[in-house]
This record gives C-alpha cells, structure tokens and sequence, in this order.
C-alpha cells in the first residue's frame, strides 16, 4: 500500500484532502466599504448536516488584510448572555464551511462558544480572484483574520479566542497559532501538512529528482495557463474510483461524492484546486516555527488514518506542558470530519473551556 501511496503525485495531494433570531440579537458589525465587498450570500440552509435548535445562525463577512472578503456562518447560543469565549474553524482542504466545519461550528456552539466557520480566500462564498488558489500564506492569514473579526464583536471576550483547523487547515491553524499571540487555545483535527505532503509525497516518498520535475511540470502549467487566460484545475476526488485506489482514496469518495457530504461549492466534490496551487507549497514549509507556539494545542488523529503521521511528528516539535496528542482508536481521516462516533466533542468542550477562561 506504502507503493502505491508513493506513486500517487504531490499534486493529487492537494485534491484529495482533500437567519433567524441571531439577527435581532447580533447586529453586523459596521464596515468600510473599502476594505470589504459585497458578497452574494445564499439564504437558504444548504448544509450537509440538520441545522440545530439549540443555536442561532447568520450569515457574515470579514475581510483579511490582503482585501479579500471571506463568507462565514456565525453560529452562537440561545438564551445565553454576556460575553462568549470565540472559536474560528475551517477545513478540510478543498471544503466549504457547509461540511466539516460547519458540523463542528455548530456542535460547539451547542456547548457554549460562539463560534465562526469560514470559507477560506478564493472558495466557497468567499471573495478572492482568481478563483481555486491555495497559498500558505493567504490560507494561515484567513485565520488570523478571523480573529480580528471575532475580536472586535461587542459579544466576544476578546481576550478567550481559540481556532480549530481540519484536515489541510489543521497545519495553517498550526501556523497561525505560531505567529497570532491573540489565539489562545488551537486544535488540530486530522491534521495534514500540506507543505510536506506537496513537497516529499506521501510518507516523505519524494526525492528532489522528482520534486524538481513536478516544479517543472507545474511552471510549464503557469506559461499555458497565462497563454490560455484561465487557470487549469487539477480535479477533485477521484470519480469513478480506479479498481486499484487505495481505502483512504475510498473514503474520500464515500464523504465528497455521495449526499453524506457533497456540496456544490466544494473543491474537493468538484473539478478542484488550481494546478499551479501547488507551487508554493513546495518551497514554504508551514510548520516551521510551530516549536515556539506558547498558547494551548490539542492535536486529534485517527488510529487508522493514513495522515496520522503528520500528527504526531507535529506533536513531537511542540513544547510546553499545555500541549496534547489524542488518538481515536479505530478512526480513519474521513471519520474526523463528520462521524459523531469518532469526533471527541466531550473533549473538545474541555479543551477550549480550559484555556479560553
């Protein structure tokens, strides 16, 4: 299995991870028009999962300090007053916050948080041109914009912020925590590095011979995307599955492409991420400064996941007592992102209730 994990190309990497009360009680923050535009929001409840009667929900925007305007649901209390302690969340690589993130915003606002999940710049709702592009820079900045957001709500204790990233936004959570001294507290669930899958392979399987050909297949891309004008996609997840696609690939299948967890607006159900993505990936490692994070980290992985591994070698560089592993036993990558079985909400709640007092 090992072997074919290998043979699969650092690029497939990136596609394979691949209303109501509140607004009576939440009014939208005052902005200016220069530095956020108008988005065309949906109205209408299109998440892959029921929507709570416990929580009251709005749609939102905020802007990062490159100008671009992210889409966000606002998932907060009922009947509960004072300031809230705050979470951000986004993820999996290639979503939208109408799947994972939105599953896991909702649960924990349940258990007392206003929490945001947002659509990372260039996808989803969220603002940004072109459309599809991931950069490691961009991407850990959408969190700490995030932050800014929730900052500076009249309902939010500014001082008990926290972020949760998914799957490929555990490593930029990761990355935001190193650099945000206002985050707190900072989950990563089912973490990839995308810098070390994009650049090594899977399983670190990649050498430089073969890093140096997919940068030169990937600049070959830019000079025919320039010619053509637009920007080639390098697909979502595989539809039909090939008789010989290893079981992670499966359960990607089993989450995008069915009604469990496909979404219109998702890369990764979808055509997926730009090619050329890819690029930065390779020469900016995400994670290298995780070793001085001083705030509070819990990592979650599943015991048969394929990406464990990225997990615990994270886990390793992190110093300081308030640092966590926790291991689901049994679960695969794809259980983390919506199986209630799987996902330690119970621990969750303790975590953020810990370190955002």
């Amino acid at each position: 299995m090992k072997q074919i994990w290998k043979n699969i190309p650092a690029t497939m990497a990136i596609c394979l991870c691949v209303s109501g009360s509140l607004m009576a009680q939440v009014k939208p923050l005052e902005k200016d028009s220069f530095m956020e535009k108008r988005l065309n929001l949906t109205e209408e409840w299109d998440k892959t999962f029921p929507k709570s009667e416990k929580v009251d929900h709005a749609k939102v925007t905020f802007h990062n300090r490159y100008g671009i305007t992210l889409a966000a649901d606002l998932y907060v209390p009922r009947d509960v007053e004072g300031k809230f302690p705050a979470i951000a969340v986004s993820g999996p690589f290639g979503a939208v916050k109408e799947q994972a993130s939105g599953l896991y915003a909702q649960t924990l606002a349940e258990r007392g948080f206003l929490v945001l999940a947002f659509d990372p710049s260039y996808t989803g709702e969220s603002g940004g041109e072109p459309r599809y592009v991931a950069s490691p820079d961009i991407n850990t900045e959408d969190f700490c914009a995030a932050v800014d957001y929730l900052a500076t709500r009249d309902e939010v204790d500014e001082n008990r912020i926290g972020i949760l990233g998914i799957c490929g936004f555990g490593g930029f959570a990761l990355n935001a925590a190193a650099i945000d001294t206002r985050i707190k507290a900072t989950v990563a669930s089912t973490m990839y590095d995308m810098s070390r899958v994009t650049a090594n392979g899977y399983f670190d399987g990649t050498d430089a011979d073969a890093r140096y050909e997919l940068r030169r297949q990937l600049n070959a891309q830019r000079t025919e995307d320039y010619k053509n004008g637009t920007y080639a996609l390098a697909g979502g997840v595989a539809d039909p599955l090939p008789e010989d696609a290893p079981q992670f690939v499966k359960d990607y299948h089993a989450y995008y492409k069915t009604p469990r967890g496909y979404h219109k607006r998702s890369l990764n159900s979808n055509g997926g991420w730009n090619k050329t993505s890819s690029l930065p990936f390779i020469n900016m490692p995400i994670l290298a400064y995780s070793n001085e994070i001083r705030s509070a980290v819990l990592l979650i992985h599943g015991e048969k996941a394929h990406s464990r591994y990225f997990s615990e070698d994270a886990f390793k560089t992190l110093q300081g007592p308030n640092k966590e592993l926790l291991i689901i036993p049994g679960a695969t990558h794809v259980d983390l992102y919506d199986n209630p079985e799987a996902i330690p909400f119970d621990k969750l709640e303790q975590f953020y209730k810990e370190y955002l007092k």
